[in-house]
């Protein structure tokens, strides 16, 4: 159901993708390599599990590289609540592997919390952790520094 809010905001506050077919695509290859970063993440067998995740992540990183080609977010000029979704999931996986986003990915994760209300937010004193990761809580994770909630 995460999906259909985050897509129901992005109608309500005019970020929806200007190709809703392909805001669709990306949407549902971000949630796809971000519930396998959930099902190893949780595993007894994470050791042997990171390795085929990260060669699966690297694909879908390089994909992503295309698809956003020079523009500054996933679809150009406009943020969309997709960009959203993405740079929740680049946090989380930047915990896990962060030599795995480094160059565009990496500057596109600035610029979305770049973006001048994301900024404020993160600078605030209510944003109790600087990242926020929305489904991998320190406690379950089997892997060490996995994120979770700040002191």
């Amino acid at each position: 159901s995460s999906g259909i809010n985050a897509e129901y905001g992005g109608r309500k506050f005019d970020m929806m993708p200007p190709d809703v077919a392909r805001g669709d695509m990306v949407e549902q290859a971000i949630m796809d390599i971000r519930q396998f970063l959930g099902n190893i993440s949780y595993s007894p067998q994470f050791d042997i599990l990171k390795p085929v995740y990260l060669d699966k992540l690297r694909v879908h990183i390089e994909s992503l590289t295309n698809f956003m080609g020079d523009g500054p977010f996933l679809f150009g000029d406009k943020v969309t609540y997709i960009d959203f979704m993405a740079y929740a999931f680049l946090l989380c996986h930047r915990a896990l592997s962060p030599e795995n986003l480094e160059g565009p990915i990496d500057a596109y994760i600035g610029r979305v919390a770049n973006l001048p209300r994301i900024k404020e937010w993160l600078e605030s004193e209510e944003c109790t952790d600087r990242i926020y990761y929305f489904h991998y809580p320190r406690a379950h994770c089997t892997w060490p520094g996995a994120p979770g909630p700040g002191p």
